[in-house]
């Protein structure tokens, strides 16, 4: 049964049943159950779609390039709109960039700790990151961890901000299940906060750190995802927040316990995140 189904079925029902139970029973979170999408006009909606997948492809255009990607389609859209979509959609090109300015004294830098790192268990590395997720009338984010060694999802959120509130209740529903020796993190502003920092710590979870625009130090949850992206979101109209949770939680159900890994030796993640 579908969750606007179920929801339909409580709110008919006598039952007297609050919206905190009710989320509960669904398996939804509060934040997807009351969240409102952002809006944006259809036109920016299809350059953002467009900008998404082609980021897949090439991480490393910058403003520049990606606005020639567009006018090459033959869209004339100006720099300026490009460069705030980009920072709308929480994409950035992966290329080094000159130290402009100084750093956040009050944001955590912490070195890459998985460089020649022989990974041999599950919950030996877990990384997290954000990704622009598109609807036919918005969009909003999607956050998940994975475990290196399984490419098992641990867990995963989605908002309709990017606010480091969002990311913490990824990692505190990550940490219910289980917790890593080393999680890794790129350096947004979110994974750098202290509220996210000193929770990975007050866990005595070693702290890992991509380099300044190495999009591969994160490389396992970038192939996430490009999966399910491709495997799910760009196959669907999607209308709703509603209708985008449940297609997720179904794909990433999917991802775990069904879809054959080739890295895995055509096994599912489920398997090897049980193994030890």
């Amino acid at each position: 049964m579908k969750i606007s189904d179920l929801k339909k079925l409580i709110a008919h029902s006598n039952l007297k049943i609050t919206i905190s139970r009710q989320c509960e029973l669904l398996g939804l979170s509060k934040s997807a159950y009351y969240y409102k999408p952002k809006e944006e006009c259809s036109e920016n909606l299809l350059y953002m779609r467009l900008l998404d997948e082609q980021y897949l492809k090439t991480p490393f255009y910058g403003v520049a390039r990606m606005h020639a990607f567009l006018r090459n389609l033959g869209y004339q859209v100006n720099i300026k709109r490009v460069r705030r979509l980009l920072r709308e959609m929480g994409i950035e090109a992966i290329y080094s960039k000159p130290k402009l300015s100084k750093a956040n004294l009050e944001h955590y830098k912490y070195p890459y700790l998985l460089k020649g790192l022989s990974i041999s268990k599950p919950n030996m590395v877990w990384s997290t990151d954000i990704t622009y997720i598109h609807k036919a009338h918005g969009f909003l984010y999607l956050s998940a961890i994975i475990d290196w060694y399984s490419r098992y999802i641990v867990a995963w959120e989605i908002s309709n901000s990017l606010d480091v509130s969002f990311c913490i209740e990824t990692l505190e529903k990550a940490l219910e299940i289980n917790k890593p020796e080393i999680f890794n993190t790129d350096l947004c502003s979110q994974y750098t906060s202290s509220e996210f920092v000193n929770i990975l710590k007050s866990n005595n979870i070693k702290i890992s750190m991509d380099g300044k625009g190495r999009a591969i130090d994160n490389i396992l949850i970038e192939r996430f995802w490009k999966s399910i992206k491709y495997e799910y979101v760009y196959l669907n109209e999607i209308e709703t927040g509603q209708e985008l949770w449940s297609g997720v939680n179904d794909y990433i159900n999917f991802y775990n316990n069904e879809r054959l890994h080739q890295s895995l030796g055509y096994k599912i993640p489920l398997d090897f995140y049980l193994k030890y």
